[in-house]
C-alpha cells in the first residue's frame, strides 16, 4: 500500500456528474480547491465556464454554497456577502470567487481592483484558460502571443502578449497571491492551505487546461500545463506584500516550441514563414523569466 500522500483526497467535497468538458482544468481545480476549504465556503461565480459546470439551479457541484453573478460584480458580489456574515459573527465562512480570465483580466477587473485595494478577506481564484473559452474561444488580454481564437483567426493570431495580471494585482500591496499549475498538484494545494489562513485578499492564477480551446486531445491537458511551468512560459512563484519568491526552477532549459507544438491553437506558426513569432514568444519567455529572477532577489534584499 501507498503511504498516504498530501494531495490524495481523503474526502470529497464535490459531487458526481459536473459538467465540465472531458480534461477541462475546471473540474481538477476545484475538486482539490473545495477538499481543502469543506463545506463552510460560500462561492461567488461570474459568467464563465464553471457556472455552467456547476450546474443549473437547483443543481450545485460543490458541497458549499453557490451565488451566481454578472460577468463584471464577481468581487462586488462577494464583498457584499463578506459583510454579511461578519455581521453574523460568521466570521470562519470562507469566502471564495472562481472566475475566468475573461471575469478577472477584462470585464471584472475593476471590482477586482477596488475588492484589493480595500483589502476584503475574499480569496479569488482565477481559472486562466487564455480566451473566453464558454462563450466560444474569444480573444482575452489573458490570451497569448501567437494564438488563434475565433476573434483572432488564422494569419491574424494574436500579436501582442498578455496583461501581468500577477504584477498589477502585487502592486496593490496585498497579503497574498500566487500562481498556480494543476500539473504541480502539491504546491497548488499548498498555496491553497496558506491563503486559506491569511485575512485580507488573497489571489491564486491557476493555468487552466482547456482542451477544446487548446486545441489539445484531453489526455494532454495536464501534460500540456506541466511544459508550460518547464518552458518558463507559466512561471510558479507567490507574492507577499510585494515580495517575490519562485517556488519551482525548471531542471534544465526547454524551448517554449517543446509547449507550444501539441497545442492546434499555436499549430499555424510552425508553417513557413511564421517561425520569428515562435522565436518572439521565446525572447518573452526569456525576459519575463528575468525580470522575475531580479524582483525575487531585490524584494528580499530590501526585506532584510
Amino acid at each position: 500500500m501507498l503511504p498516504a500522500m498530501d494531495f490524495l483526497i481523503k474526502e470529497e467535497k464535490v459531487y458526481s456528474g459536473g459538467l465540465s468538458c472531458r480534461g477541462c482544468g475546471w473540474a481538477l481545480l476545484v475538486r482539490h480547491l473545495a477538499s481543502i476549504l469543506g463545506e463552510n465556503t460560500i462561492y461567488v461565480v461570474p459568467a464563465s465556464c464553471f457556472s455552467i459546470i456547476a450546474g443549473p439551479y437547483p443543481l450545485n457541484e460543490i458541497k458549499g454554497s453557490i451565488v451566481h453573478t454578472v460577468f463584471a460584480a464577481a468581487p462586488a458580489t462577494a464583498t457584499g456577502i463578506r459583510h454579511a456574515l461578519d455581521r453574523q459573527g460568521k466570521h470562519d465562512t470562507n469566502v471564495v470567487i472562481l472566475a475566468g480570465d475573461g471575469g478577472t483580466f477584462d470585464i471584472g477587473f475593476q471590482a477586482l481592483s477596488g475588492a484589493a485595494s480595500r483589502n476584503e478577506n475574499l480569496f479569488y481564484i482565477a481559472n486562466n484558460n487564455g480566451a473566453y473559452m464558454n462563450t466560444g474561444i474569444q480573444t482575452s488580454t489573458a490570451t497569448p502571443y501567437g494564438a488563434v481564437t475565433t476573434t483572432n483567426p488564422q494569419a491574424n493570431y494574436k500579436k501582442t502578449f498578455p496583461k501581468d495580471l500577477m504584477g498589477i494585482v502585487g502592486a496593490h500591496n496585498i497579503p497574498y497571491a500566487a500562481t498556480a499549475s494543476l500539473a504541480f498538484i502539491e504546491d497548488y494545494r499548498r498555496k491553497i492551505k496558506k491563503a486559506k489562513d491569511i485575512k485580507g485578499f488573497r489571489l491564486i492564477m491557476i493555468d487552466g487546461p482547456c482542451p477544446p480551446g487548446h486545441k489539445v486531445d484531453p489526455a494532454q491537458s495536464i501534460s500540456v500545463s506541466r511544459l508550460a511551468v518547464e518552458t518558463k512560459l507559466y512561471p510558479l512563484f507567490e507574492i507577499e506584500h510585494q515580495k517575490y519568491t519562485i517556488n519551482y526552477f525548471p531542471e534544465k532549459e526547454m524551448p517554449v516550441e517543446v509547449c507550444l507544438k501539441p497545442q492546434g491553437r499555436f499549430r499555424h506558426l510552425f508553417k513557413e514563414g511564421n517561425k520569428e513569432a515562435i522565436r518572439e514568444i521565446q525572447r518573452y519567455a526569456d525576459k519575463n523569466w528575468e525580470r522575475l529572477v531580479a524582483l525575487e532577489k531585490l524584494t528580499h534584499e530590501l526585506e532584510e
